[in-house]
């Protein structure tokens, strides 16, 4: 891919089609809505090379106390917060990872610089996420282990559970466990992970998913096989033009409905950002 536009900077999500909205609106029955994103704040886990959530409080009652002026009465408390994108439950830019130096829309590397973010593929560029979501949870019949491959059979056994057929256009989550078993224990969660191997998202790519997502932070098996690194984020992300969703709490639609569901997300519109934290939803 040698010039740059000639893939969109979407990616995969842009070939989620009108029709295929309104097929996935037809899925919600009761209305229920359950949340899927994780709650962000200074105390949300992140690992040791990143920064967490930084909150600064601009106005509050402190500063009545000491004195500051109330017109009518009137008093407000607003702040300030400073995090980076790749917290909690985030989307995964397709300026987040490329290789052999050139992005997936066939722009250089040189598109990513400290000056200017990503002036392609950003997460400015994901856009509004509505489409049918799919769970697979692998973790029914397997528990969470550090470093466990989820293979092709594992989400092929998960439709099967959920009697769905992964479909183009789909948001396909799956379920590994890891997040339930060790989300409260930020060393132990970011130490390694059960995930995706390079045979699984092959599997999901080949079906041409727009999106994939698991209750982890990196998607794919960590520690990776030792032939290579993040196989799973360069096949998705930098091949097949496939955002990542990462961090997503998915023990309760585990619980309620496996299978298919109205998925609604709203990534920020970060300008030159390499990912964007969200707070996705499945809407029974």
């Amino acid at each position: 891919m040698s010039a740059a536009g000639s893939r969109s900077e979407r990616g995969a999500l842009a070939t989620i089609t009108p029709e295929q909205v309104l097929g996935a609106l037809a899925l919600a029955e009761s209305g229920e809505v359950i949340e899927l994103g994780v709650p962000l704040g200074p105390a949300t886990p992140v690992p040791a090379h990143r920064h967490g959530v930084l909150r600064f409080m601009n106005r509050d009652g402190g500063d009545y106390a000491a004195g500051a002026k109330r017109p009518d009465g009137f008093q407000f408390a607003e702040d300030t917060v400073v995090l980076p994108t790749h917290i909690g439950t985030h989307v995964d830019a397709l300026a987040h990872v490329w290789h052999d130096d050139h992005l997936y829309d066939g722009s250089p590397q040189a598109a990513t610089r400290s000056n200017s973010g990503a002036t392609r593929c950003g997460a400015e560029k994901l856009g509004p996420i509505v489409a049918r979501g799919v769970l697979l949870d692998a973790a029914a019949s397997r528990p969470p282990e550090r470093g466990a491959a989820i293979g092709s059979e594992d989400l092929e056994r998960a439709a099967a559970a959920a009697e769905v057929e992964v479909e183009p256009g789909d948001v396909v989550l799956v379920r590994t466990g890891w997040l339930g078993r060790k989300g409260d224990d930020a060393a132990a969660y970011y130490e390694g992970e059960p995930g995706l191997d390079r045979g699984s998202a092959a599997w999901l790519a080949e079906r041409g998913v727009a999106m994939v997502g698991a209750d982890n932070f990196a998607i794919e098996q960590i520690p990776f096989p030792t032939d290579r690194v993040f196989p799973v984020h360069q096949l998705l992300i930098a091949d097949h033009g496939i955002p990542l969703l990462e961090g997503v709490a998915l023990d309760e639609l585990a619980r309620r409905r496996p299978g298919a569901f109205l998925f609604v997300a709203l990534p920020l519109p970060l300008v030159g950002c390499t990912a964007s934290p969200l707070s996705p939803v499945a809407i029974l």
